[in-house]
């Protein structure tokens, strides 16, 4: 068996997995009887986890000469309408079909009989995350700047996609999508926190006098940012997948360039706790001011109203943000010992920095 700080994390048998009080993540036996079933490799699997599992669970595998990812929600019971891997899976297919760079789909499990929830397997990509720390062959300010291109440029033909008919078009309702974001997130702040913060109620109060005309409907993929992004190992920098589409759907564009913007680690711009990719902060990557210019050059879009498409990304993030840092405060993210507690003065932060971009 393999541990983690809240369970079991990989058994070998059923039977044993049967015997926990939480379920695990991998049961071996039954994980190599459906890759059987898929001629995937042969022999023992080696796994590896990947990523911080804040949300669904990555694993890099090795079977064989078989190597590929798996990809699959954390512990039941799953609140409804989230984790839903199969539906993960078939927009990565439908985006994939249309050129979009992304992972292919190998198998995709619909029951929950051998891992206890549905999953999907994807091919490996052999590549580079830019986040905290900058890879040596995208070092140079000409690749740094190429590197933040690159970033724009995959935004802009994602959102090219002509979602009107066809598969596409099944992905979701893209009418009311704004306003749809504004009223569940709103909902969930009174479930998410233990202290008193009107800023949040002020700020959705705006957030839904003002909501702008969407221009057209798109894929939005929901969590667009440079480390949900796979770039070659070699330069010139250039994207070889799109990752993480747990939150894509039909929507405004726009949604996605405010929160790339508001995340978007700039130097002229004080720090957030949702700047992930802190190395754009760096010399050669573009400015926040500059990945707007880049994007209105390749689009047909009006950019003038993104400060409430920025300021919605940051209220958002403040959201979630204080779910996190409530499960902090009652023990329940026992091993947190940096992000939680910085949680204190940064969900009043993203709330100071939505508050600035909407002007109010």
């Amino acid at each position: 068996m393999h541990n983690t700080p809240d369970g079991v994390e990989v058994v070998a048998t059923p039977a044993e997995a049967a015997r926990l009080a939480s379920p695990p993540f991998l049961v071996v036996e039954s994980l190599i009887a459906f890759l059987d079933q898929h001629q995937l490799g042969s022999g023992e699997v080696q796994w590896q986890r990947v990523g911080d599992g804040q949300s669904n669970v990555t694993y890099r595998m090795r079977r064989g000469a078989a190597e590929f990812i798996l990809r699959r929600g954390p512990r039941p019971p799953l609140p409804k309408s989230t984790h839903d891997m199969i539906r993960e899976a078939r927009i990565q297919t439908l985006v994939g079909r249309e050129g979009v760079a992304v992972p292919q789909i190998i198998a995709v499990c619909e029951t929950d009989d051998v891992l206890g929830v549905p999953f999907y397997l994807m091919s490996y990509l052999d590549g580079l995350v830019v986040t905290g720390s900058i890879p040596a062959p995208l070092d140079s300010l000409e690749q740094r700047r190429a590197t933040s291109e690159a970033v724009v440029d995959t935004l802009v033909g994602l959102h090219r996609l002509d979602v009107r008919s066809g598969e596409l078009a099944t992905l979701g309702r893209p009418d009311g999508y704004l306003e749809r974001q504004v009223g569940r997130f709103g909902s969930l702040w009174a479930g998410a926190t233990v202290r008193e913060m009107p800023e949040v109620a002020r700020i959705g109060a705006w957030l839904a006098a003002n909501i702008p005309g969407t221009q057209r409907a798109s894929i939005v993929h929901g969590d667009y940012r440079t480390g949900n992004l796979m770039f070659a190992r070699e330069a010139p920098a250039t994207v070889i997948g799109v990752l993480d589409w747990e939150m894509a759907t039909l929507g405004d564009p726009l949604a996605d360039l405010g929160y790339l913007v508001a995340t978007w680690a700039s130097p002229d711009h004080e720090p957030t706790t949702m700047e992930l990719s802190s190395v754009t902060r760096e010399p050669g990557y573009l400015t926040r001011d500059e990945v707007l210019a880049r994007y209105a050059q390749n689009s047909d879009l009006d950019l003038s109203d993104l400060g409430w498409y920025q300021a919605l990304a940051l209220w958002k993030a403040a959201i979630f943000s204080e779910a996190i840092y409530t499960r902090y405060l009652k023990g329940e993210r026992p091993d947190d010992t940096v992000f939680g507690p910085s949680l204190e003065r940064g969900v009043p932060r993203l709330l100071e920095a939505a508050a600035d971009v909407a002007g109010i």
